[in-house]
């Protein structure tokens, strides 16, 4: 395939009419009214297990509400694409907000349903369903209906909980999207002032005076916003809290564990060997910061690549067409269907990655349901780090892949397992380029990536969910301020890095710059990454021991994440207990393991 064919752009216009055109307009305006006819057709559903209830009427609400999600699905990630790709284009923030303010219509569908099968038993479902196809194919979606019913507001309180989000919770949610799409930070390039996207400000420079420039740079640009952002996490937050009080909950974890399919103790065994055994990444700070002519290493210096002597190991550049290939390579050794699967994606050009202004900040993948398609959204930088990305969500892509043809109802898996597809893709491209390595300069410096990325999932990530855990503890008692944000991200910071970075070396304003703390639509958006990851490495393990026949049980698994619960699809495809520290602690295993050859090397 010739490097043109890897195009940096994505192509979206064979997926729907372009968003200026009439023709998209005339779209929206039928949808819309398809959901307005079902979400009332919905509104008389009779539970079942009632004397008169309909067994086919309920069969045409689940018909149609998988046509209208399916439609739903397709505006919404196609205009969230272009919106991601033009920032600032105001037409593409108006379709996102026509598009949110149907989101009252779809939850008084789902509600409608979920009460519907509240008071059902397990097996009032299973013999309700069994002699219709269509009940019977989404059984799983019902049964997920009736476990989720316990986190519903009565019916009436509820669809005001609902239409009351759309200029609420999710207004919220989105003004910080527009906050940092808007977002520029000025750093010095070649002598000149220019402005920057944030998500185009790197700190991976071999130079650590840029990298401390940018750093600063970022953080002064973030600050400069903080107080908008503190009302928006402040009224995300709050909003919830109150839900839950409504509801009865005395854990804010309750919600997200039952969104990500989990169970607790699950949640509590992975975090306890985490906080036990991490501190196997010290001797690599330490090693780290000795290469880089450090005493110690500070936040922005985590990225920063090896510079030996006699090495050109500082110098990691890669083209997007060479990490296409070598993805396309790497997935088609694990499994011939992954590596053929990357190769359409790459040559349809799904992939949205062109490093340039006007960009929203971060990567995702979107599926559309409706073309049984994704599209990918990042901004490639030209270093291995970006090639992982690339990888990373080509996996989110394969997985709505290996699952298209299952009803659309039951593609909505959890992050906990999405995560899992991701993190696995990942973790075949980086065992490939380390066997592949063919100097130890060059394994050193792909060994130091893989440590950044245990360091991204173990620290990192833990430091979210202590940062985010204890806001939610202190938002119980009223608004927290930014400087109050700012100390407690210093402190979860220290926590969850062992206090290994310099006194200087803290990163307070990360709470303005993440995201995934904005997320209006899923509280928590940070423990499933860690899930996944110690999940894809204990994979990982399997298929070292097992590669003939895994790629076949890999499939299962993905699969499998669409007819049951976390720990359940784990054990049926994998054989894992994911509830036993065992399991944890063999996946940790890997990244001492991998600290140990690091050492080795480096010498």
């Amino acid at each position: 395939m010739s490097v043109a064919e890897y195009t940096q752009n994505w192509e979206l216009d064979t997926l729907l009419p372009h968003p200026d055109s009439e023709e998209f307009s005339t779209l929206l305006a039928n949808f819309r009214q398809d959901l307005r006819e079902l979400a009332d057709q919905s509104d008389s559903l009779r539970p079942i297990g009632h004397e008169s209830v309909d067994r086919e009427k309920w069969a045409l609400v689940l018909t149609e509400y998988s046509r209208v999600t399916t439609q739903a699905e397709d505006l919404e990630s196609f205009i969230g694409c272009h919106a991601a790709a033009d920032a600032e284009n105001a037409l593409y923030r108006k379709y996102e907000a026509e598009l949110a303010a149907l989101a009252p219509l779809r939850s008084q569908i789902r509600t409608n349903i979920e009460f519907g099968v509240k008071e059902s038993a397990a097996t009032d479902l299973s013999q309700f369903s069994d002699s219709d196809a269509v009940l019977s194919s989404n059984l799983f979606f019902l049964q997920e209906c009736q476990r989720n019913a316990q986190l519903r507001l009565p019916k009436s309180e509820e669809a005001l909980y609902e239409e009351l989000g759309v200029d609420g919770i999710h207004a919220w949610g989105r003004s910080y999207d527009r906050l940092s799409g808007e977002l520029r930070v000025r750093v010095m390039e070649k002598g000149e002032l220019v402005e920057k996207s944030p998500g185009q400000v790197t700190f991976d420079s071999p130079e650590r005076s840029v990298r401390e420039n940018n750093f600063y740079a970022a953080d002064h640009a973030w600050r400069s916003v903080a107080d908008s952002c503190a009302d928006a996490l402040n009224h995300i937050s709050g909003t919830r809290l109150t839900r839950y009080r409504r509801l009865g909950l005395t854990d804010h974890l309750d919600a997200p564990l039952r969104f990500n399919r989990m169970q607790r103790n699950t949640l509590n065994t992975m975090w306890s060997a985490i906080a036990e055994q991490k501190q196997v990444l010290l001797p690599y700070f330490e090693k780290k910061a000795e290469l880089l002519g450090l005493e110690q290493l500070a936040w922005y210096d985590l990225q920063a690549p090896l510079s030996l002597p006699g090495t050109d190991v500082g110098s990691a550049d890669i083209s997007y067409a060479e990490a296409c290939d070598r993805i396309i390579t790497t997935f088609t050794t694990f499994d011939e269907e992954l590596g053929d699967f990357a190769r359409r994606a790459l040559a349809d050009h799904w992939v949205e990655a062109e490093d340039r202004s006007g960009k929203r900040q971060g990567g995702f993948c979107t599926g559309f349901p409706g073309r049984k398609q994704s599209r990918i959204f990042m901004t490639f930088t030209g270093t291995v780090d970006g090639m992982s990305t690339l990888a990373h969500e080509l996996g989110h892509a394969y997985h709505s892949w290996v699952i298209r043809d299952e009803p659309v109802l039951l593609q909505d898996y959890p992050m906990s397992l999405a995560e899992t597809a991701s993190t696995f893709a990942e973790a075949v491209l980086g065992e490939h380029l380390l066997e592949a390595a063919d100097s130890p300069a060059a394994e050193l410096r792909l060994l130091d990536n893989m440590l950044g990325d245990a360091i991204a999932f173990l620290m990192n990530i833990h430091t979210r969910f202590l940062f985010e855990d204890e806001f939610h503890r202190e938002r119980q008692s009223g608004e927290v301020s930014p400087d109050r944000l700012s100390e407690m991200m210093r402190m979860a910071q220290k926590e969850a890095y062992l206090d290994a970075l310099s006194s200087d070396g803290w990163n307070e304003s990360f709470w303005i710059s993440k995201l995934h703390f904005y997320i209006s639509g899923l509280p928590f958006y940070n423990f499933p990454y860690t899930f996944g990851y110690l999940l894809s490495q204990g994979m990982l393990a399997e298929f070292r021991k097992e590669s003939a026949g895994f790629a076949s049980k890999y499939q299962q698994f993905l699969l499998a994440t669409c007819q049951c619960e976390s720990e359940e699809a784990v054990r049926r495809s994998m054989g894992y207990d994911l509830t036993e520290r065992s399991f944890w602690n063999q996946s940790l295993d890997i990244v001492a393991s991998r600290v140990e050859r690091f050492l080795r090397l480096a010498h």
